[in-house]
């Protein structure tokens, strides 16, 4: 039997394939449009996404049903002796206070992460989860550990579009439409837990240079002599997205810098044709 299993959802930025390559499991994330519930990567593709988001659908996120995290855990536990489970940052949605209430009918087999982080910055928490497995941590000591390092990482990104924001309330009717007449670019930051506002500047190339120089100085200053990895994420445009891995790769004179997709839970706030840029320290 093997003793730990790392289960995680599709707000890591984490596919079905890279899941089962890294043997680490992955539960997708609902979502709603139109009133319709999806899967993310199961009942519906992310190309399919922004082709309905593209077409006007309405669009909202949702949280997994507690039968399907339990139904997950359940059929686990019969091959694994404990989970560790990392959803999204608690302070991004109600996923993970859901998660530690159930597995408190557990026994302790099962260790929910407040992990602090999404996207690229929550898969890098995985990949860590399996680096302390290998290490030999129980279950309990890498959720300690997790928890203690969770705010090591930043993540930066240009929004294209200000539509979406201003339905979720993220920013004003009034502010949304003065950023679109005057070709205002929000850079937005995810610095461990909410997301909250960094800079408005004028195109998308000023929001690229801004997102680099933040980058930059988290490297120089925040992570400074530490293990650090960069990455890359974009939503909808896979070929701006490309340009964009490009533009940072060059910039950091790093080719190993990869380039991932935002989730939908995320896109459903922000859009398409965004640009991000995250920066975690790794364990070793």
């Amino acid at each position: 039997m093997s003793r730990i299993a790392v289960v995680t959802d599709t707000n890591s930025s984490m596919t079905r394939e890279e899941a089962k390559k890294l043997g680490v499991y992955l539960l997708p994330m609902p979502f709603i449009v139109d009133g319709k519930e999806y899967f993310e990567g199961v009942t519906c593709t992310y190309e399919q996404f922004f082709e309905m988001l593209a077409g006007g659908a309405d669009v909202s996120t949702s949280q997994p049903s507690p039968e399907s995290i339990t139904g997950l855990w359940d059929e686990i536990l019969k091959t694994h002796d404990s989970i560790v489970h990392i959803p999204m940052s608690s302070a991004l949605s109600g996923s993970c206070g859901t998660a530690k209430a159930l597995a408190a009918d557990y026994n302790g087999r099962v260790c929910v992460v407040d992990n602090k982080r999404i996207s690229v910055t929550q898969r890098e928490s995985v990949v860590d989860a399996l680096t302390l497995i290998d290490k030999g941590l129980t279950a309990a000591e890498i959720c300690v550990q997790l928890e203690a390092t969770a705010l090591n990482a930043s993540i930066y990104l240009a929004v294209n579009t200000l539509e979406l924001l201003k339905k979720s309330g993220r920013v004003t009717p009034a502010g949304a439409a003065l950023a679109t007449l005057l070709g205002l670019k929000p850079v937005l930051q995810i610095q461990g837990e909410k997301l909250d506002a960094f800079a408005k500047v004028r195109g998308m190339a000023a929001a690229e240079k801004t997102m680099l120089k933040a980058a930059e100085k988290d490297l120089a200053t925040r992570f400074a002599g530490r293990p650090v990895r960069v990455f890359t994420a974009y939503s909808g445009d896979l070929k701006a997205g490309l340009e964009w891995r490009k533009a940072v790769r060059k910039y950091f004179d790093d080719n190993k810098i990869e380039l991932y997709k935002l989730p939908i839970s995320i896109s459903c706030h922000v859009g398409a044709g965004v640009k991000a840029i995250g920066c975690v320290e790794y364990i070793e």
